[in-house]
C-alpha cells in the first residue's frame, strides 16, 4: 500500500514550490564597513585585548561573523524588516 502511494507520487506533476529569493539590500559602502567592524572586533578577540574577553568578547565576535555573513551575501534580514536598502536601484 505503501508503495503504491509513493509509485503514485513519484509519477503525479506535483513539484515544490520555488523558494522566494534574497534580493541584495546592502550597498558597497555598508558591506565595506561591516567587513572592517568585523575585522576589528576579531583582532581584539584573538590578541585578548581586555574590554573584548570572556562573554562579551564572545557576542561581539558573533556580533563580527553575523556581519561578516551578511556583506558576504549582500542581504540583511534586518533591513529587510525595518524596509531598508542601501544598494543602489537594479
Amino acid at each position: 500500500m505503501f508503495y503504491q502511494k509513493l509509485a503514485l507520487l513519484s509519477t503525479s506533476n506535483y513539484s515544490l514550490p520555488k523558494p522566494k529569493q534574497m534580493k541584495k539590500n546592502m550597498g558597497i559602502a555598508d558591506r565595506v564597513i561591516r567587513i572592517l567592524i568585523a575585522v576589528v572586533i576579531a583582532v581584539l578577540y584573538f590578541t585578548k585585548t581586555e574590554p573584548v574577553t570572556g562573554t562579551l568578547g564572545m557576542v561581539l565576535l558573533v556580533i563580527g561573523a553575523v556581519f561578516l555573513l551578511t556583506s558576504v551575501i549582500s542581504f540583511c534580514p534586518l533591513y529587510t524588516l525595518i524596509g531598508v536598502k542601501t544598494c543602489k536601484k537594479e
